[in-house]
């Protein structure tokens, strides 16, 4: 190979110098990527001088970091390897290919965070850790979403033309001989740096600006990436603003309080309650649908005007219509969590992606003391987010991709089966409760309204692939299809059709938790048995299973966090809402967020307007904002020691049975 001119650099000769040169290009290439990012979103950062030299000036940190941990394990390769091999011309092939390579890596990475940011407007997270565990159906997704020959192809010619004026470098470095105790120094500092950064420098979590986007820019991706796969659950106290748990038991207590509902043990952090009502139970069948990404903005019933969901607003007008109901997260397991289990959403990873997850009190447990069948229906395989194997450890029976033969489906992309053909099985399931002489609750999970946004082909005007608003007109063909054939079946007019949504399909604006982005939609539709009208009281995603058993008139013991939406008395409302680390809480028009490092801040919200207004922290402490954080508090606290402590276990939790624990002693003071 070519020898290292004289006049190059002695340090980039050395036995060091590829590491040097390739953390040179690991740190021009995220700056980069911050540019990039930092272009297309320019309009979300209203920005300054001062902000643009805060993003990279933080950024700059936060790479040179993540460059230190990349280097570490060449700079220890570097150190060990003999001369006599390191300098053999079949281990200098070998180096060049590797260093190639690596720069493949960094391309592929830039690439990947750039896709990422346009889908959720956020560096890597936990939701890209999600992606690295559950490969088959992003792979999938992502094939079917992106021209993946040509962008493989555009990164490996980046990375030659990386490498080739490079090369010569690199070669003469390659070829430089070296003693152990030359390279010791040196080669022990590179691997140190590394070591001491892990243990002294936190590169995550940039707090530069009030804007989210500015935060999001002057962070590594990278970095990221790896601190959410070591941090996906977070205990609550440690991180967060807490109060004496018991007195934040006792808030909760006040705050669940329901006229007919009493607290059956006296023991303070006891959730159980028994709900007592006048007159007969309606043991109607229930089939629950949770649509995915059905934004309330796009129905007409808001104000949209592109025609995308005809047959949703014409059902809205028919049946009992939720027009200020909101999601409590971003992703569908904090929808599937809310819906099933009434909790708030603890901080970290959905309960229904974490250990010990099973025996839990939750939807199907009063229709399940009924002898209803209770099945959990999904179009994809289960096994992508723990879906399967939650509802199973919480007594239901699953349906999802596996189960269909292939004469059952029509259609199918990387996420499961056609919406229609999900709806055909669950109407086979129906059927087969019906001839039984058995009741059923069908909790089934939609998958169609979701990139790569295919469909079958001529349902609607918007051709299969080309974009969100066809795969929502086909979301809306599918639930009316499911419908009139429901309409045909003997065991229509004794079912309660409930149909909401899991989040919406944008959660992320220019504040932390933008309200108006979690606004969704629900529609309860049972013609003769639930009158047509609306519900304009603001209501939490949690507060569906408490509502929907309300309605059917069941006495039940409970341990749901959140109420029955049509039998409240008029009070404060309020509605739970979180990112991964941010747990938000809106109530009386205040929005209080909780964050890491003990951290509390309440904002102003016109939900009219969308606007958000952050309030100064003097003003915090006092009236009505300081009641709204101690409430917020309250729900969150508990919950999260709720769970870990066995606090939300159900009756029919194996593990209690056998221990014949009671909640008077398992959640007495400790």
């Amino acid at each position: 190979m070519t020898p290292m001119p004289p006049n190059r650099s002695a340090v980039f000769a050395s036995r060091f110098g590829p590491v040097w040169i390739f953390l040179l290009v690991f740190l021009a290439l995220q700056g980069l990527v911050r540019t990039v990012l930092l272009i297309d979103s320019w309009r979300q950062l209203t920005p300054t001088v001062g902000m643009i030299a805060r993003v990279y000036g933080s950024g700059g940190g936060a790479d040179l970091v993540t460059a230190l941990y990349a280097i570490g394990p060449f700079a220890l390769y570097a150190l060990l390897v003999p001369d006599r091999i390191w300098r053999s011309a079949a281990h200098r092939v070998f180096l060049h290919a590797l260093w190639i390579v690596a720069v493949f890596v960094l391309l592929f990475a830039a690439v990947a965070e750039w896709v990422f940011w346009a889908e959720f407007a956020s560096r890597f997270n936990f939701i890209a850790v999600d992606y690295l565990v559950y490969t088959r159906e992003v792979v999938r997704n992502i094939w079917e979403s992106y021209p993946i020959p040509v962008l493989l192809g555009a990164i490996a010619l980046g990375s030659l033309l990386v490498w080739l004026p490079l090369r010569h470098t690199l070669s003469a470095a390659f070829a430089t001989p070296s003693r152990l105790r030359e390279r010791l120094a040196p080669g022990l500092i590179l691997v140190a740096l590394p070591i001491l950064a892990f243990f002294r420098i936190d590169a995550a979590n940039a707090g530069i600006s009030k804007n989210r986007y500015a935060n999001q820019l002057a962070e590594n991706g990278l970095y990221d990436l790896f601190a959410a796969f070591r941090h996906n659950q977070i205990d609550y106290e440690p991180f967060y603003v807490a109060h004496d748990l018991d007195e934040s038991f006792r808030r909760l207590r006040g705050l669940l309080a329901e006229p007919h509902v009493r607290f059956t043990s006296d023991a303070p952090r006891s959730l159980e309650r028994e709900v007592v009502r006048e007159g007969e139970e309606h043991r109607k069948n229930v089939v629950l649908i949770v649509v995915e990404s059905l934004s309330a903005s796009f129905m007409a019933s808001f104000g949209n005007d592109r025609e995308l969901t005809p047959r949703l607003d014409a059902l809205a007008k028919d049946g009992l219509f939720f027009t200020q109901l909101y999601a409590t997260g971003t992703r569908t397991v904090r929808g599937l969590e809310a819906v099933s289990l009434s909790v708030p959403p603890t901080p970290g990873n959905s309960i229904v992606r974490r250990p010990k997850n099973g025996g839990l009190f939750n939807i199907g447990t009063p229709f399940r003391e009924r002898g209803y069948d209770v099945t959990f229906f999904y179009g994809g395989y289960g096994f992508f987010d723990n879906m399967n194997a939650f509802f199973a450890a919480n007594g239901f029976d699953i349906v999802d991709r596996a189960s269909f033969s292939s004469d059952e489906i029509t259609f199918e992309n990387a996420w499961g089966v056609a919406d229609e053909d999900l709806y055909r099985g669950v109407l086979r399931s129906a059927g087969r409760s019906y001839d039984a002489g058995r009741p059923f609750f069908s909790f089934v999970m939609t998958t169609s309204n979701h990139r790569p946004f295919t469909y079958p082909e001529d349902r609607v005007p918007i051709p299969s692939g080309t974009g969100r608003y066809g795969a929502i007109q086909y979301t809306d063909w599918a639930i009316a299809d499911f419908l009139e054939s429901a309409k045909q079946q003997p065991w229509f007019s004794n079912t309660v059709f409930v149909i909401v949504a899991d989040h919406t399909a944008k959660a992320l604006g220019r504040t932390e938790i933008p309200v108006s982005l979690y606004h969704i939609p629900m529609i309860i539709y049972a013609p003769g048995f639930v009158a047509p009208g609306t519900v304009d009281r603001i209501t939490s995603q949690m507060d569906v299973a408490p509502t929907l058993l309300g309605l059917l008139n069941f006495d039940y013991k409970t341990k749901f966090y959140g109420r029955d939406a049509l039998a409240q008395p008029p009070g404060p409302e309020r509605a739970l809402l979180s990112t991964f680390e941010l747990l938000g809480f809106l109530e009386d028009g205040w929005l209080t967020v909780l964050a890491p490092g003990q951290r509390v801040e309440t904002f102003a919200v016109d939900l009219s307007t969308g606007e958000q207004k952050r309030i100064p922290a003097a003003a915090q402490g006092e009236g009505v904002p300081a009641r709204v954080a101690a409430d917020a508090i309250a729900y969150y606290q508990t919950a999260s020691w709720a769970f870990q402590h066995g606090g939300l276990r159900g009756p029919d939790d194996p593990a209690k049975v056998a221990r014949g624990d009671e909640d008077s002693e398992a959640l007495g003071s400790d």
